[in-house]
């Protein structure tokens, strides 16, 4: 069986926190390490969930603080979705370990250059630390795989009307990604907004009985909550754990190579992926884009994931 090596850079948030369940407990990843942006909470906020993720998870990995705000110095918390600790829903233990002695970039930096085989970069936020990554090591891009995001989308936004959050949050840094000429996979909104934490899923987490599935019940309630009052979804959308789940088996979702470029001027589009899926724009094909995703797949992946965390925890 083969075993994809990963970083994963996120901002935890509830669905990063299911990321890095799903990362650290399947049999076809290694997780690296972990770099935190900010995005869904304050850099502070979020990398505290980090560590208290891993440590209920009992997920024993690097874990580095990255950039606190984006390429040209902006930063906004989504406290409206992930409340004021960003991670709202559920009381979680006092970190067990601490943060390395360096940024979120030298850590990716650092695992990348350490690895014997090519890595694959995984964001969840926004993208402001592969960014930097990009730039500040271009001898160690040879030896990065690919890199699969959590953002975007081929037609409406979340942040926006067009803009999804990730990518609205630092579209320049979306813009280096995407000119990287590096293998790129996208996980937008058309696909995520597939994953749906339904009633049938609480019934999962529920019959598992373990500290984590209790733990993961609260804070998807507070999440299903948020996402009722806000965008009128009462099951929320799982958007993270997509692209981890594309690597452990992409064929979890149906995808289509195109054009996909960022706006970064518009008055009413700064941050939108435009994602040419008919190629009327003629541009350099440059991204697979996740479209559809097999949702019985995804959540046994999921679930299974969970269980296997619970056992350990």
């Amino acid at each position: 069986m083969s075993v994809t090596p990963i970083i994963l850079d996120c901002d935890p948030g509830h669905d990063d926190a299911m990321a890095i369940i799903l990362a650290g407990y399947s049999p076809k990843i290694k997780l690296l390490g972990i770099s935190t942006v900010s995005g869904n909470g304050a850099i502070e906020k979020v990398t505290e969930n980090a560590l208290r993720i891993c440590t209920l998870a009992k997920i024993n990995v690097p874990i580095a603080q990255g950039s606190g705000v984006s390429l040209l110095g902006a930063a906004e918390a989504a406290t409206d979705i992930h409340g004021e600790t960003a991670l709202d829903g559920a009381d979680l233990p006092a970190p067990a370990f601490a943060l390395q002695k360096m940024s979120g970039v030298e850590l990716i930096g650092k695992l990348v250059r350490e690895s014997t085989e090519k890595v694959t970069l995984v964001a969840t936020g926004p993208l402001t630390n592969i960014a930097l990554f990009l730039k500040l090591y271009p001898e160690l891009v040879t030896n990065v795989e690919q890199i699969v995001f959590m953002g975007g989308s081929a037609s409406r936004g979340n942040r926006t009307p067009y803009a999804e959050f990730n990518i609205w949050m630092d579209p320049e840094a979306t813009d280096v990604v995407l000119k990287s000429g590096l293998p790129l996979t996208m996980c937008g909104l058309d696909v995520t907004h597939q994953a749906l934490v339904t009633k049938e899923v609480f019934g999962e987490l529920e019959a598992m009985g373990t500290e984590l599935s209790k733990k993961i019940i609260g804070l998807m309630k507070f999440f299903a909550k948020t996402y009722d009052e806000v965008f009128e979804m009462p099951d929320p959308p799982l958007h993270d754990p997509v692209a981890v789940a594309f690597l452990i088996d992409p064929t979890v979702v149906t995808c289509k190579f195109v054009n996909v470029e960022v706006e970064l001027k518009g008055e009413f589009t700064r941050g939108a992926t435009v994602v040419d899926l008919f190629d009327r724009g003629g541009g350099k094909r440059n991204c697979t884009v996740a479209l559809n995703l097999d949702a019985p797949k995804f959540w046994k992946m999921m679930l299974d994931a969970v269980r296997a965390a619970g056992a350990a925890s």
